[in-house]
């Protein structure tokens, strides 16, 4: 069985999320192929190709497919599509957005944020914001799967000799076009990707308390800064450091929670960080139930004190 990754890919270089996906499509089977589709993305597509386990690259390079459209990108993928028994995407906004598409026109069921291949066509997800597995079997002739990269190692960016073979761009579906994008700019590692996070609640108060309180602990430790929603709601963070069910899903060797209560909607977002340690007050609070190192203190006197001890 030929399996068939989606690249994801930014400025020409191979985004983090493509390797992990690349295992997910190991465990389906051992002939894994990778799409890189964009525009000037010879040096992804070389990157993809030295990635171990992959046996092909699909190169496909037009200027139409430059923004990463989601109805460019799926109409490339369905034009590669026959002969696949599976095609993988990374779960991102970029997978998210193209995958449904690619079901859709080959009339199977998609399978959503998948956390474990337990054979080729039986796959382990989530549901219930993560308090349940649901084991599900797949009898279609394409799986079309999205993968929840924080579940999956990414395999070893060296050691492949994959080769790169062209194929022919896709027209400009007309559908959409790219207007324009704002990127927020920051020193610290982007929070999917980051080894350690410091996260804050709602506790915190206010904006600028969540930045005098957490900003010189992520500066200590080089770490990327996240929120829970309800500090996010509050107007504490802005939305992209929202971590959960309606944000992002982490994974980082070390999250601190400050002042989070740990809702269920922010649990299933970190709780598979492989260190949780929890700041909170309240000796009930659910975070606890998860932390592998919780301290019954005031946030506000605490955090300070641990900055101070680093």
């Amino acid at each position: 069985m030929s399996i068939l990754v989606i690249a994801e890919h930014e400025h020409g270089a191979l985004k983090g999320a493509t390797f992990n996906t690349v295992t997910a499509a190991l465990a389906c089977g051992s002939e894994v192929h990778v799409l890189v589709a964009g525009h000037n993305v010879g040096e992804a597509a070389r990157q993809a190709a030295q990635i171990a386990g992959v046996t092909k690259v699909l190169h496909a390079d037009a200027p139409q497919l430059d923004a990463q459209l989601a109805e460019n990108v799926a109409a490339q993928v369905l034009a590669v599509a026959q002969g696949y028994s599976h095609i993988l995407f990374p779960a991102t906004a970029h997978g998210k957005n193209a995958a449904p598409r690619v079901a859709a026109k080959l009339d199977v069921a998609q399978i959503s944020d998948i956390t474990k291949v337990v054979s080729p066509d039986t796959f382990e997800r989530p549901i219930y914001a993560g308090n349940a597995i649901a084991t599900v079997q797949s009898a279609d002739a394409v799986k079309v799967i999205t993968v929840r990269t924080t579940a999956f190692d990414a395999a070893p960016a060296t050691g492949g000799a994959a080769s790169v073979e062209s194929v022919a761009a896709v027209s400009d579906s007309g559908l959409s076009s790219f207007v324009g994008r704002e990127v927020t700019k920051s020193d610290r590692p982007e929070l999917t990707a980051a080894k350690i996070i410091v996260s804050g609640g709602r506790a915190l108060g206010s904006a600028e308390k969540f930045n005098e309180v957490l900003t010189p602990l992520a500066d200590k430790l080089g770490a990327a800064l996240g929120a829970s929603r309800a500090a996010v709601d509050a107007g504490y963070a802005p939305n992209d450091w929202q971590v959960g069910q309606t944000g992002k899903i982490v994974a980082p060797q070390l999250y601190i929670a400050a002042g989070i209560s740990g809702a269920i909607q922010h649990l299933a977002g970190m709780k598979d960080s492989k260190v949780i340690v929890a700041i909170n007050k309240d000796p009930e609070a659910p975070i606890f139930s998860v932390a592998d190192y919780g301290l019954e203190a005031d946030l506000f006197e605490a955090v300070p004190e641990l900055v101070k001890s680093l």
